[in-house]
């Protein structure tokens, strides 16, 4: 039987400002993405959340970012790389102890918006979160774009190199993400978001915007958990992938 793990980015409120239904989705993914305070969540939100997630038996990764509150980590910046690797594995540490009190642990790393984004190419940036990375806990897996620099660095280091599957969002000829604001960068129907990711387990393959079809190597699937709809777009693919026989499962 094929098997897909599903996660969700969580944990992105901060104060008074609520994102997203956490609750919800921890009860039907099985990876979260937590956010490290540093694109968003401030510390009371990720204690709830990483309650949550050792309540429902999900496991939680570090989803790291630029220090970007105000653009919720959408924002490229030109960190230099030293730099960079303190700032993921000061946000590795923080989560980490949030977990402890849980009684669970970070399991694995993810760039979070535009640092994910320029980690697909910008060697020097994939290279300095893949450092942390290994100073931090050598066996933590990192979860990336297929194909991406990211996750070349991280094979090159010595680390576990996982492949992640977006549902909710379109993909260019090239393997890369549609920019959002561009046609087709977001997808809002839960149906056609299944039926995306059973081919993918299926086929391996994705039909990209302009009509072509893209080989994606996933181990992994990403559904947005501060997109409209996310819930019933989670809800409709653990149905379809039942129907289509594959299991959930996390992939650590």
């Amino acid at each position: 039987m094929s098997t897909i793990d599903l996660n969700a980015d969580l944990g992105e409120s901060w104060g008074r400002w609520t994102l997203g239904d956490d609750e919800a989705m921890l009860g039907l993914v099985t990876s979260a993405n937590v956010a490290c305070g540093f694109h968003a969540g401030d510390p009371s939100t990720l204690r709830v959340t990483t309650t949550g997630a050792a309540g429902a038996g999900v496991v939680v990764g570090a989803q790291v970012s630029y220090p970007d509150l105000r653009g919720f980590g959408r924002r490229f910046l030109d960190i230099e790389p030293d730099a960079l690797t303190d700032d993921v594995l000061y946000q590795i540490g923080g989560l980490e102890a949030l977990c402890r009190a849980a009684g669970i642990r970070v399991r694995y790393v993810k760039p979070h918006g535009a640092l994910y984004n320029a980690t697909r190419t910008h060697t020097a940036q994939a290279r300095a979160v893949v450092r942390a990375v290994r100073a931090y806990d050598p066996s933590l897996p990192v979860l990336g774009l297929a194909g991406s620099a990211l996750l070349a660095e991280a094979e090159r280091a010595g680390l576990r190199a996982v492949g992640e599957f977006f549902v909710d969002r379109g993909y260019t000829g090239e393997g890369g993400l549609v920019p959002r604001g561009e046609p087709g960068a977001l997808l809002d129907d839960p149906a056609e978001a299944a039926e995306r990711l059973v081919r993918v387990v299926g086929t391996g393959t994705v039909r990209a915007v302009d009509g072509s079809d893209v080989a994606v190597r996933a181990e992994s699937a990403c559904l947005h958990g501060d997109s409209p709809g996310a819930v019933t777009t989670a809800r409709r693919v653990r149905d379809e992938l039942a129907r289509a026989g594959i299991a959930v499962a996390p992939f650590v």
